[in-house]
């Protein structure tokens, strides 16, 4: 099982990590009504008290895609809209904090702004929210945690560090580095710009790359780090909990995403993320069950990325299993899927209509009604049928 999961690490870290990376710069009319109506009840004022109203009440049933910072703070924006408006779609998951831990636009926070990790790629946050209002689309804002490579290099000393006292980087063409889930500061810096992200009008805060890096258990007796007698798994679950309470007097959902397999085997000690923990403290779960993470084998597969609906079937099964447990308290499952074609993997196919509809039909017949899109570059596949 240590052999499959390593594997399976590696292979998640040769497409980019958690989400497959190719470039970080760039209702039906009939149920239009039906659907406005449902996301414009979830737009009220952010404020709502925690003991008064549960965030989940009033929420729409999301189908949502990924939309970079610049998407969203430029032309593509306008393209985006348009799919909002004649599909079922109706929500984004627009970056608020991204890969290499950039905040995406000016919080007017001072504290946040003297940390000079901010990149004012959105320019008028409250004109986005606004347009976003107007065409009925659920605000998500995508904070990416613990891979935080300029905080890293503005303080080592959050970071990890190489025997050689050199901040550690996981070995990519661009050296990706990671910030301590053991650190109560890098807790208080991420849940800070979650409030802020709320306090701008997004309904839910979705938590990304909530683990230590890949393959850290093979490195975990040589890197120099601050840690305490807590496990890798206790410290990221914690972190978790702990921003569910920060959140929770603004009203604000909590989502995190996970690895997809994460549901298919036993926790993962190594980058400290179990499947159950996590969801125990969380409103919104979303794992990553693209068809290309899956290596040879999975759920029968030969090629898992050669057959979508083979392995969604296979990927949403485990994770209801997995949730069992916590069958009274457990989240809404809100799965990401593919909108891309994964030419890196050996023995991939094209994705068009056919292999997305496909992922969506694998939902539906396992009675999950929420998805996201993910492509990297926000290029979405054309004519899809979203219900």
């Amino acid at each position: 099982m240590e052999l499959l999961l390593a594997s399976l690490l590696m292979v998640a870290s040769q497409v980019g990590g958690d989400h497959p990376d190719v470039s970080f710069d760039q209702l039906v009319q009939a149920s239009l009504d039906s659907k406005n109506a449902v996301v414009q009840q979830a737009a009220g004022d952010y404020l709502r008290p925690a003991d008064k109203q549960d965030p989940q009440k009033d929420a729409p049933k999301v189908k949502g895609v990924y939309v970079t910072a610049n998407s969203a703070g430029g032309s593509r924006l306008n393209t985006l809209l348009q799919l909002m408006d004649e599909t079922e779609l109706n929500s984004m998951v627009i970056d608020v904090k991204d890969d290499w831990g950039y905040i995406t636009y000016d919080t007017g926070n001072p504290e946040l702004a003297a940390m000079d990790t901010t990149q004012k790629i959105i320019r008028d946050m409250p004109k986005l929210i606004g347009t976003l209002q107007e065409h009925q689309v659920y605000p998500i804002a995508r904070i990416v945690v613990f891979k935080d490579t300029v905080l890293a290099k503005k303080h080592p000393e959050l970071s990890f560090l190489n025997p050689d006292g050199s901040l550690w980087g996981n070995g990519k063409a661009t050296p990706d580095s990671f910030v301590n889930p053991y650190k109560k500061e890098v807790w208080d810096y991420n849940v800070a710009i979650a409030k802020e992200a709320a306090k701008a009008g997004f309904k839910e805060i979705q938590f990304d790359y909530v683990r230590f890096p890949e393959g850290f258990e093979k490195r975990a007796d040589i890197l120099q780090y601050d840690k305490d007698e807590r496990s890798r798994i206790q410290a990221v679950a914690e972190f978790v909990k702990y921003a569910r309470e920060q959140l929770a007097p603004l009203g604000v959902r909590v989502s995190v995403d996970i690895f997809g397999y994460a549901a298919s085997v036993p926790a993962a000690e190594g980058i400290g993320q179990d499947f159950e923990k996590i969801s125990e403290n969380v409103d919104v779960i979303s794992p990553m069950i693209y068809p290309s993470h899956y290596s040879t084998g999975w759920f029968g597969a030969k090629v898992p990325d050669a057959e979508p609906y083979v392995t969604i079937n296979g990927a949403v099964k485990d994770t209801i299993k997995k949730l069992e447990p916590i069958s009274d308290i457990k989240p809404i499952v809100r799965p990401w899927i593919q909108d891309f074609t994964a030419s890196w993997v050996q023995g991939y196919i094209k994705y068009g209509k056919h292999e997305v509809d496909e992922q969506i039909r694998a939902l539906k017949d396992n009675g999950v009604d929420e998805f996201l899109l993910w492509n990297a570059v926000n290029t979405y596949t054309p004519n899809v049928d979203y219900k």
